[in-house]
C-alpha cells in the first residue's frame, strides 16, 4: 500500500480532530477506525462548561481546559468556512439549581469555588444568581428551585455531528478514512507502519493511538503501561411532548447530583448520565442505569414526565486512574504518539488534545508534559 505520514487510529472526536489537524498542516494522512459499538463520542452530552466541572479544581485540568473550551468557537467557525459545517456546537449557557434545601449548602460551595476560579483565570462572564421564578422560565420543565445561578459562557456540542465535520473537513485537506481493524503497530527502531487484522501492512512513520477505551490494547508492542479502563455512561434522550416551547434557547441544567440535561433545538433533552467504573467492554442499556437517570432528571424537572423516551445512548468512557488525558510522545518509540484517557472529558477536550498533539507530531512541544504517559512509570 502506498505509504502515509501519518497514521490515525480511531476515529472519534480525538482522533478526527488529531487527523483533520495533521492534514490541514500538509501531512499525508490516514484515519482507520473500526467503528467499535459503544464509542464514547456518540453517547456523551457534550456539555462544554469546565468552570463549573468539580474536576477543576486540579488547576493543570482547569487550564486545559480552558483553553479547550476557548479554542471551540475559533475550530467551529473554521469548519464552517472549509464548507463542513453544522458543527453542531453553540453555546445555551448553564443553570445550576438546588431543588431542595438540602442541596443549599453544596450550591454555596460549588458557587464560590466557581467565582473563585473565574478570578484565578480573571477571564469570563459573571455567574448570575436569578430568582426560582426565572429559573423555571428559563427552563420550563423545572420544578420548585430553591436556588439557582446562570453561567451564559457553557457551551454544548453533538459530538457525532462534530467529528464528522472534522473529517469532512479534512478530506478537503487530502485526508484519507478507512473502516479498518489496526491491530498491530510495526516497530523497527521507531514506527515503520501498521497492520490490519485483514493483514493489510500500511507504511508509515508516525502513529497516533487514539482509540478511546480500546486505546490499551497497544500499550504491550509499544512496552509502556497505560491504564485506562472503559466506564459506562447511559444516557436518556426525551423527546418533548407536541405544544411545548421550543427548546432552542433553553439552557444546559445541572443539580448536585452529578447529573445534568442538555436540551437540543429539534426538540429533545438528553438526560445523563451514568458513571460505571468496572463496566468492562459492555455497552448496553440496563434498568438500573435507566431508572438513575430519569429518577434524576424527573426529581429535577418533573415537567418531563410525558416526555417520549426516545433513544438511551451507551458509550464507553475511556478513563485514567488520575482523571487526566493522555497525550503526546511514546518514550522509546520515535514516531509513536497517544491521545486517549479523556473519561468525561472527551467532548469538552477532544478537538484542542488532538491540536496539540498534532502540533507535537510535527515537532511543536505545547503544554502536554502535566499528560504525557511518563506518569504511570513513577
Amino acid at each position: 500500500m502506498d505509504a502515509y505520514d501519518a497514521v490515525v487510529v480511531g476515529g472519534g472526536i480525538v482522533g478526527s480532530s488529531v487527523a483533520y489537524h495533521l492534514a490541514r498542516g500538509g501531512s499525508r494522512t490516514l484515519l482507520a477506525d473500526r467503528e467499535d459499538e459503544g464509542r464514547a463520542t456518540d453517547a456523551g452530552a457534550g456539555i462544554v462548561s469546565p468552570l463549573t466541572s468539580s474536576r477543576s479544581r486540579d488547576p493543570d485540568w482547569l487550564e486545559f481546559a480552558t483553553g479547550a473550551a476557548d479554542y471551540y468557537p475559533e475550530l467551529a467557525d473554521r469548519l464552517d468556512d472549509e464548507g463542513a459545517g453544522p458543527t453542531g456546537f453553540d453555546r445555551p449557557g448553564l443553570l445550576a439549581v438546588a431543588v431542595d434545601e438540602g442541596e443549599v449548602p453544596e450550591y454555596e460551595r460549588s458557587l464560590e469555588a466557581i467565582r473563585s476560579r473565574r478570578d484565578r483565570l480573571d477571564d469570563g462572564p459573571e455567574i448570575e444568581e436569578i430568582g426560582p421564578d426565572n429559573a423555571a422560565s428559563e427552563f420550563p420543565p423545572l420544578g420548585d428551585a430553591v436556588r439557582a445561578f446562570r453561567y451564559s459562557d457553557a457551551g454544548r456540542v453533538e459530538g457525532r455531528r462534530f467529528a464528522a465535520a472534522l473529517r469532512d473537513a479534512g478530506r478537503s485537506h487530502g485526508l484519507e478514512t478507512v473502516e479498518a481493524d489496526v491491530t498491530e503497530i510495526r516497530i523497527d527502531g521507531r514506527v515503520t507502519g501498521v497492520r490490519t487484522a485483514d493483514r493489510r501492512t500500511i507504511p508509515t512513520e508516525t502513529v497516533v493511538v487514539a482509540g478511546g477505551a480500546w486505546s490499551p490494547a497497544f500499550a504491550d508492542q509499544l512496552e509502556i503501561s497505560l491504564p485506562i479502563s472503559p466506564q459506562r455512561g447511559q444516557i436518556v434522550h426525551l423527546g418533548l411532548p407536541s405544544g411545548s416551547s421550543e427548546p432552542e434557547e433553553w439552557p444546559i441544567v445541572k443539580a448536585f447530583r452529578d447529573h445534568y440535561m442538555v436540551p437540543w433545538p429539534d426538540g429533545r433533552v438528553a438526560a445523563g448520565a451514568t458513571r460505571e467504573t468496572g463496566s468492562g467492554f459492555a455497552p448496553r442499556t440496563t434498568a438500573a442505569g435507566v431508572r438513575e437517570v430519569l429518577e434524576e432528571a424527573l426529581r429535577v424537572a418533573p415537567g418531563l414526565a410525558d416526555a417520549a423516551l426516545e433513544e438511551v445512548r451507551v458509550g464507553l468512557r475511556p478513563a485514567s486512574p488520575d482523571g487526566r488525558p493522555v497525550l503526546g510522545a511514546v518514550p522509546d518509540v520515535p514516531g509513536a504518539f497517544l491521545a486517549t484517557g479523556h473519561g468525561p472529558t472527551g467532548l469538552t477536550f477532544g478537538p484542542y488534545s488532538g491540536k496539540l498533539v498534532a502540533d507535537r507530531v510535527r515537532g511543536e512541544s505545547r503544554g502536554l508534559e502535566a499528560f504525557s504517559v511518563d506518569r504511570f512509570e513513577e
